[in-house]
């Protein structure tokens, strides 16, 4: 059993946190939410009063936030967590960030003898409730190794993609991935549905054929497709179009910075920048197929 300090208990945080004790590790949590906090509790974690208390005398220390301003803030602001921890002290930041971020931030807990590694997951809601979240490491073989006791909880496939921030950087290549092929599953199902067909049927069509996909095979996005997906209970509780705006925006950076050609991640970036700005961000990122909809002719 390994004393854990998670700070973060979002759609993601809160049934990772929850997996951990189920795991048998001690855990005691940190969230801004009361309600996050006592739907933690109710799972069989500690609660603490400020990040910091969570973090006291923990081996491990676990970070699922929604930015680098909220991560550089929690490790590297004046109360920060790098004048507080202990040297045997392993930081697991879960987060999505931009990989310079995550190098800033390791580095330093480095240089005062704390070890960082950059974990980023791949799974969604679903897979944070049910514990097979894909989580992709950046930093030291030793240090994703040891990192391993407390992620196994967690999930069912654990990644070292490089030295720190590479996790990062695979992390951003999978979303704008991820959204590519939510917008091309949106455009195909809502131009069937234009010519009069069943949506369930041609998911099972595309499904069995050569456009099978991930959204389209198990994060549907029209809404009576599949039971158990945001897109059948108002595009609620999944991931927000917000933070798919956001990691497109750093997927973007990225290719900036690197001089790579990402010409259909820089268009959807746009299209979820649109509709998030048309009132949309804290809906679940599969609800662009409304987008799509509502641009149909």
């Amino acid at each position: 059993m390994a004393t854990v300090g998670f700070i973060g208990l979002g759609n993601m945080g809160g049934p990772m946190a929850a997996n951990l004790v189920k795991g048998g590790h001690q855990v005691t949590v940190f969230d801004l939410s009361a309600a996050a906090l006592t739907a933690a509790a109710a799972a069989g974690c500690a609660t603490a009063s400020s990040a910091s208390q969570a973090a006291e005398q923990a081996e491990f220390v676990i970070t699922m936030l929604p930015a680098d301003a909220h991560v550089k803030g929690v490790y590297l602001g004046e109360q920060g967590l790098i004048n507080q921890l202990s040297e045997n002290t392993l930081v697991i930041d879960c987060s999505t960030i931009s990989s310079a971020t995550a190098v800033e931030v390791g580095t330093a807990l480095q240089q005062h003898g704390i070890e960082f590694i950059d974990a980023p997951v791949s799974g969604g809601v679903g897979g944070a409730k049910a514990g097979t979240l894909t989580f992709i490491c950046g930093g030291s073989e030793a240090a994703v190794t040891r990192a391993q006791a407390v992620l196994q909880p967690m999930g069912k496939n654990i990644f070292r993609a490089g030295e720190l921030g590479a996790g990062q950087i695979a992390k951003i290549c999978n979303n704008m991935l991820l959204s590519v092929l939510m917008v091309g599953t949106s455009e195909a199902l809502q131009l069937g549905i234009a010519h009069g067909l069943d949506a369930a049927v041609l998911s099972e069509i595309m499904s069995k054929s050569s456009g099978s996909n991930w959204t389209l095979d198990v994060y549907n996005p029209c809404p009576g497709v599949m039971d158990n997906v945001p897109s059948s209970h108002d595009y609620q509780g999944g991931f927000l179009v917000d933070l798919m705006s956001k990691d497109l925006g750093l997927a973007q950076q990225a290719a900036l910075a690197s001089g790579a050609a990402t010409p259909m991640g820089a268009l959807t970036h746009n299209l979820y920048r649109s509709w998030s700005q048309l009132g949309h961000g804290r809906e679940d990122f599969s609800s662009i197929f409304n987008f799509v909809k509502a641009n149909k002719k």
